[in-house]
This record gives structure tokens, sequence and C-alpha cells, in this order.
């Protein structure tokens, strides 16, 4: 289709960085850990709740891929989701917010869970592994958590919400909801297989976000997964369905509507 050239444009170049300053705010901090499931070091963006420090409460967690575009526009592709800002305008309703940044020129091997013929990939059982038996480790020992399924999101956009998507089917024992955002299922189709063979977890929450702008298999491979999910039982409770007339696939799109998701996933 004529949209992924584009999409593969994109994913390529998605490590290109924008001049501009920091944006990131206060309770934002960075470490590195060890990632032996993809032989790399991953740094990792941690946003804390500003009622963190002066609380003894646990919180939910959400992991989120591409850490880069997620708080600070002086390390974005092409403007940040504003993910800090928006954590820090609540009075409730707060949670620990993970970002894992990309591989760069690794971004299409690590979140897509199965190899594309043309374009690669397929090392995302490996990066998935790394989340769940490295890093949510590492969060939950340092971190007043909530580990439990329930409080645990994984959210991401493109392939982050192709894997993002992934996760929650294979694992719902580890993450209970997924933000899928303008998910990338044309690049590994057997999604559409493994959800046909897999028992949907009835914890398992999903919200979809695509664009009407994002070119003309969007849409239509979104509805496809929906229709499909519902055939397996999935309940309406489970589901919330975000189609935004015009919207196109950027940060700027992703940005707009991440408060509307993580209100949706954080209240049901």
């Amino acid at each position: 289709m004529s949209f992924k050239p584009f999409l593969l444009l994109f994913f390529i170049f998605f490590s290109v960085k924008i001049n501009a300053q920091s944006t990131a705010s206060k309770q934002v901090t960075k470490f590195s850990l060890n990632a032996p499931q993809l032989d790399t070091v991953k740094t990792i963006w941690v946003y804390l709740p500003k009622s963190y420090q002066n609380s003894e409460k646990r919180y939910p967690v959400v992991y989120m891929h591409d850490a880069q575009n997620l708080f600070d526009a002086e390390s974005s592709f092409v403007g940040e989701w504003q993910v800090d800002e928006y954590l820090d305008s609540l009075t409730k309703n707060e949670s620990i917010i993970i970002g894992i940044e990309h591989g760069n020129d690794k971004r299409i091997d690590e979140l897509t869970p199965y190899s594309n013929e043309k374009y690669g990939g397929g090392n995302g059982d490996r990066y998935i592994s790394f989340i769940k038996d490295n890093l949510k480790t590492q969060i939950d020992s340092t971190y007043r958590t909530k580990p439990e399924a329930e409080n645990t999101t994984i959210l991401g956009s493109s392939l982050g919400g192709l894997i993002s998507f992934y996760a929650v089917v294979r694992f719902p024992e580890t993450f209970g909801e997924a933000g899928v955002f303008s998910p990338a299922f044309w690049i590994n189709p057997e999604i559409y297989e493994l959800v046909s063979s897999t028992d949907i977890a009835e914890t398992s929450k999903f919200y979809f976000l695509v664009g009407t702008a994002e070119g003309e298999t969007m849409v239509p491979n979104l509805e496809r997964m929906v229709n499909l999910l519902k055939s397996k039982g999935v309940s309406e409770k489970q589901i919330k369905t975000s189609i935004i007339e015009g919207g196109e696939h950027n940060e700027k799109f992703w940005s707009e509507n991440f408060g509307k998701a993580y209100l949706w996933l954080y209240s049901n």
C-alpha cells in the first residue's frame, strides 16, 4: 500500500532529533539497565507523581516505548508527547510512568513480535522478556508500585502500539491493559492469527486510537482486530475505540490523545 513506504521511513528515521531545549519535568529522571535479552544497555526514563515523595501510597505503573519522545522536546523525533506535563496537572489518578528508549536502528527488531519478509524484525518476545523479567522487577523493587497486572499498563504508538497489544494478549498475567495507538498491524499480520488462537483474558483492557488520515489501511485493520476480539468473547467494557477524523501518524496526534486514553485505562 502507498502508506507503507511512508511508515517505513518513519520507523527508520524515528531516532532523528530536533533542535530544542530540554522541557522535561523535574519529576523525570533516567537510569541505565542491562538488557541481556537484547545484548544492549537500555536507558530508562522514570516519571514519579508529584505526590510520591510526601506519601506512602503505592502507584500503578504505565510502561511506554520510545521514551525519547515522551517527556522532552530536546530528545524527541519531531515533538514530544508532554506526558510529564499532563501527569503534573493531575491531583488524583496518578501513576508512575516508565519510558523505555527505542533501539534506534534496532527499533523494528525490538518492537515486532514476528519477522517481516521485507523489513525484518521479530525480536519482540526478547524485548517483552526484558520488560517482564528485568525492568519490571527493578521498578517494583525500587519504587512503591502496585505490581499486579490490573495495575500494569503498556502503551505505545505505531510499532509501539503493535507490541503493546501483543504483550497484553500473550502475557495477561503481567500486563492488564494496553494503550494501542496507530498500531502497525500490517507489518505483522500474524497478530490476527495469534488472537484467533488465543483465549483473551476477561481482565484485559484495550484502548485503541487511530486517525482517518493515517493511510487507507489503518482504520480497516483496526476494525478487523476489534471485530475479531469481540468474536472471541471480549466484552464492550474491555475495549475503547477512538477513531479521530483527520488524525495523522505523528507525535502531535498521539500527544493530544494521551490524556483521554490514560484516564480511560486508569479508571476502567
